[in-house]
């Protein structure tokens, strides 16, 4: 018994010291982050056993990206996987067509551009011989002169100057070509609803190679006036329905000077900004 009991006693005394002289080798880094257990309390030496303090460390992080995220969610800017994305606002306010609402008058700065085709349906009338069938299209740029008037009557409205251009062809009684600028006055009455009835006049020039026995040159004056109207399928877009009684002539300045009498009828659209 006292030989086992002395044996014990110098094993015993023999972990002590390498426990002590492991301490004393650590490192710092180990030392602030493992601490020693003493798992064979009786057996053996004793055994360390680190314990790295991440869970704290991973709730400060947490803590910190939960108070970023509240201050940006009051800031009111978007976020997508914690890359912050800058949203411009945009203020998007176009003018309006009209003046108080669809049908209620076009603003003194409206424009508009018209696009339309159509026909001739030419007669023997007026001093001329033949009834010449021509087949047009024409491009119409429109600017409002002032703001509505005639508030409270039947005519309230606005006046549009206009300039239009158009081409085409004569297809009866022979092939012949056509161009001509026009220059018109147009008046649009304010109804207050989708559909805008006009009257409309205007005079121009016009190039063509139609001749005898009515016309005499390629030179020729045209006069125009009609009616129409254009139903608003948007607010600043229309289809555009007319008629209109035409008359070519020189004005005399060459013979023969009969002139070419028709009625024309147009369909368009046109787009107003």
């Amino acid at each position: 018994m006292n030989r086992n009991s002395c044996s014990n006693t110098r094993y015993q005394a023999a972990a002590a010291t390498r426990q002590r002289s492991a301490a004393r080798h650590a490192s710092p880094r180990e030392s602030l982050f493992c601490e020693t257990v003493d798992i064979f309390n009786r057996i053996g030496p004793r055994i360390k056993v680190r314990h790295y303090h991440t869970v704290p460390l991973l709730w400060l992080a947490l803590l910190c990206t939960g108070l970023a995220l509240g201050a940006r969610a009051q800031e009111g800017q978007p976020f997508t996987n914690f890359v912050w994305v800058t949203q411009p606002v945009l203020e998007l306010s176009p003018q309006s067509t009209w003046e108080n609402g669809v049908g209620e008058g076009f603003r003194s700065s409206a424009q508009s551009i018209t696009v339309s085709a159509g026909a001739t349906y030419g007669f023997a009338a007026f001093g001329a011989r033949q009834g010449h069938d021509l087949a047009l299209v024409s491009l119409t740029y429109g600017h409002m002169l002032g703001s509505t008037m005639g508030q409270d009557h039947w005519y309230r409205g606005n006046f549009e100057g206009r300039l239009e251009l158009f081409t085409g062809g004569q297809f009866s009684p022979s092939s012949e070509w056509l161009v001509g600028l026009t220059p018109h006055l147009r008046y649009n009455f304010a109804t207050g609803t989708r559909w805008i009835p006009f009257v409309d006049a205007g005079t121009g020039v016009t190039a063509t190679s139609i001749g005898p026995p009515d016309l005499s040159g390629t030179f020729e004056f045209n006069l125009q006036a009609g009616t129409g109207i254009q139903w608003f399928l948007k607010d600043n877009v229309a289809i555009t329905v007319e008629a209109r009684y035409v008359h070519w002539s020189c004005a005399g300045l060459n013979e023969p000077n009969n002139g070419l009498n028709g009625v024309t009828g147009l369909i368009g659209r046109s787009f107003f900004f």
